[in-house]
């Protein structure tokens, strides 16, 4: 359950906030967003756990219909519906979490519903295509459930991928595989797990005690590490970005990971896959799916395990102006960056220097002939974004086609233009727009030398 609201003073009573509601929803959670992810990925669910005998039991069966779930749910009238209030603090641009409630119990199943849940597992198991084991520690994959669901799926060469919980993995052991966050691993495991080096040493461990066919390490600002157990383990990277709530993540892996293997991908296309979608999921408020059609967006713009730094023209204007009401400075600068050298990366750092978040306008292929003559230039733009999105200094790239950068100056609206220092006689394009609005134009001083023209005859020599 999601109470949102906007908190504008203190209590007098006690030093805590005072959330005025303006908004209350609910959606599925635990092992039920899972299920909803995978149902938005196309594939048919059938989802089996246990909720109370209880209004809001029955409610939650309601809304997993209403998702196009098949639902078996073991209505125990010994443990309440777990909810979980998460009471948000919103405005147009931020949404802090200012308070949880949780009610649930975390006690095992009693025995006769223990024995309805072995059951509803052996009945659908004969048709699985994959079993994913969300396991949130509430109780109802007793060890005697998970031992089922694990041989059932061997017994039948399907995957059986876990999102574990707590420290005694032995629980897990023949499963295809497991999804642990770094934390997790670093408990079950009792390795540090601060480096892709130490993944790799845990992921190898977890495989080869539980008998997997691979682990999958998720590794927050560092991607994911995947260790197989035949051949070399991989680490998947991902890309900066702006991150509104973790919740969910480890479900959309889950989910995306199992679909793909379901469907024939290998655990690394697999991963890759839940690697962008994870991406894209992290960038919304509370747990959300992710369809098919925009992790493939993510993947048509270069996404592979991480997101690139290019986007559209459109789509800038907006993200700068998300970054300044965070209280972000914008930096632009902008050229044609045909022949990456040393001097062009001092420049760059030290345009970055400048502010807090530095988009890079880069000529088109045919701007930069247009300025450049027949013959340039010699890397394309899709390299050329490529390349510079791989830099440190880079947040954003946007290609655009005309000779100068004024009218994409005037849709970012940079607090910083910077340019070389060779433009101080030529008069800055863009520098009324960005001093109009109090903003700031830096000349950088250029390293002696190094140029894409001079790389070029000197090739040609």
């Amino acid at each position: 359950r999601y109470v949102e609201g906007a908190v504008g003073r203190i209590s007098p009573e006690a030093p805590i906030p005072v959330l005025h509601v303006t908004d209350e929803h609910q959606r599925l959670g635990c092992a039920g967003s899972v299920a909803h992810m995978v149902a938005e990925l196309g594939a048919e669910v059938d989802v089996v756990g246990a909720v109370g005998d209880d209004p809001t039991g029955q409610g939650l069966v309601d809304m997993a219909q209403d998702a196009g779930l098949r639902v078996h749910a073991i209505k125990s009238a010994t443990r309440p519906t777990t909810i979980k209030t998460r009471f948000l603090a919103s405005s147009h641009t931020t949404h802090q979490q200012v308070l949880r409630v949780d009610r649930e119990t975390t006690d095992g199943l009693e025995a006769d519903d223990a024995a309805r849940a072995i059951a509803l597992v052996d009945e659908f198991m004969s048709t699985a295509e994959a079993v994913l084991v969300s396991d949130y520690g509430k109780g109802f994959l007793t060890s005697e459930v998970l031992a089922r669901v694990v041989a059932g799926a061997r017994a039948r060469g399907v995957p059986c991928v876990v999102d574990p919980k707590g420290t005694d993995y032995a629980r897990y052991r023949g499963a295809t595989g497991i999804t642990p966050n770094r934390s997790e691993t670093a408990a079950a495991t009792g390795l540090p797990v601060r480096t892709i080096a130490d993944a790799e040493r845990a992921g190898a461990r977890l495989v080869e005690d539980l008998d997997l066919a691979f682990a999958l390490i998720t590794l927050d600002r560092d991607g994911m590490y995947l260790r197989p157990r035949d051949g070399e383990g991989v680490h998947l990277t991902t890309t900066p970005r702006e991150v509104f709530d973790v919740t969910g993540a480890g479900d959309m892996v889950l989910g995306v990971l199992a679909t793909a293997l379901a469907s024939g991908a290998t655990p690394r296309e697999a991963a890759s896959l839940a690697n962008v979608a994870a991406g894209i999921e992290v960038e919304r408020v509370g747990v959300a799916t992710v369809s098919r059609d925009e992790i493939a967006a993510r993947l048509a713009a270069g996404a592979d395990g991480g997101v690139l730094k290019c986007v559209d023209r459109t789509e800038i204007g907006a993200i700068a102006e998300r970054h300044r009401v965070a209280g972000r400075r914008v930096v632009f600068t902008n050229g044609c960056f045909d022949i990456l050298h040393a001097g062009h990366v001092r420049y760059l750092n030290a345009a970055k220097a400048e502010g807090d978040v530095l988009i890079l306008g880069l000529n088109s292929d045919g701007s930069v002939r247009a300025l450049k003559g027949e013959g340039r230039p010699v890397n394309p733009e899709r390299d050329r974004a490529e390349v510079l999105s791989g830099l440190a200094a880079v947040d954003y790239v946007v290609v655009f086609e005309e000779d100068t950068p004024a009218a994409l100056i005037d849709t970012v609206q940079p607090d910083v233009l910077v340019k070389g220092a060779d433009w101080k006689d030529k008069g800055v394009v863009g520098r009324e727009t960005v001093e109009g609005r109090g903003g700031r134009v830096v000349l950088v001083d250029l390293l002696e030398g190094r140029s894409t023209t001079n790389t070029i005859e000197r090739i040609r020599d």
